[in-house]
């Protein structure tokens, strides 16, 4: 079952223009194709590793996606709704963002709220559940990514792996279909890594959909469905995750594991 299928997405960025005679050629020219005709369908239980080289707009796909970023083009449908992606209402961004959740690189929790407080504050402010019932909500995600005890401290007290533990408990309040996580342990030191990563297993093996960007081998070769590897801006591959690792088809993706593996 089908949760979310795009078709044709597409995006630039200004790269600066130029005054002068002949200014609407040379803007044309000084824009950057970050994404060029994505095309992709997340099934529901899906684990979907986006890998790649730098630059090749695995983070721009998934802000796209959750519309922290505009596409120039293409469509997306999401729970049977078709939508074009240009000339999205801001009523249906909104709809589509309550069914959706976002961990970051960073964390972006609040210094001055407890690790509660930091899970309750987007069900209280933004959802508006009674402080009593988004208490109660808050503890639970808290449990389930292996915080009790750490209710009442504050990110200065947590470690980078307990803070994005934090930052994973506030988007499972929300109960999403699908979470987009944003190379969700670059920012941490190599001993924390692992417990973010159990984490998101876990969470695998419940069946949560996820599409993960990472730069973490091991979970993409052995937690993951499927691998997406992109390349300049296209999905130069897609495959499982059993058969992207064993076999890779195209030469970029086979140079590009090699490198990853020699290092």
């Amino acid at each position: 079952m089908s949760i979310i299928s795009v078709t044709g997405l597409s995006k630039s960025f200004k790269t600066g223009g130029e005054g002068g005679r002949g200014l609407l050629k040379r803007e044309a020219k000084s824009r950057l194709e970050v994404l060029k005709d994505i095309s992709l369908t997340v099934n529901k239980s899906d684990v979907v590793a986006i890998i790649g080289p730098s630059g090749s707009g695995k983070t721009t796909l998934l802000r796209c996606l959750n519309f922290l970023e505009r596409a120039d083009s293409g469509t997306m449908e999401f729970d049977g709704a078709r939508y074009e992606l240009k000339n999205m209402r801001r009523s249906d961004i909104n709809r589509l963002r309550r069914k959706t959740g976002f961990v970051f690189q960073s964390y972006n929790l609040f210094a001055n709220r407890t690790a509660l407080g930091n899970v309750m504050e987007g069900l209280t402010a933004a959802r508006g559940v009674s402080r009593k019932d988004a208490r109660d909500i808050a503890i639970q995600a808290l449990d389930k990514v292996g915080l009790q005890g750490r209710y009442d401290h504050y990110p200065i007290q947590l470690s980078g792996g307990q803070q994005q533990r934090v930052a994973i408990a506030r988007t499972l309040a929300y109960k999403p279909e699908i979470i987009y996580f944003d190379e969700p342990t670059s920012a941490l030191d190599p001993e924390l890594i692992g417990e973010v990563l159990k984490v998101m297993q876990d969470l695998a093996e419940e069946g949560m959909t996820m599409l993960v960007v990472t730069h973490e081998m091991s979970f993409a070769r052995n937690v993951s469905s499927r691998v997406l590897f992109m390349d300049q801006g296209v999905i130069a591959e897609e495959n499982s995750a059993k058969e992207f690792f064993a076999d890779p088809r195209s030469p970029r993706a086979r140079a590009f594991l090699k490198t990853i593996t020699e290092r």
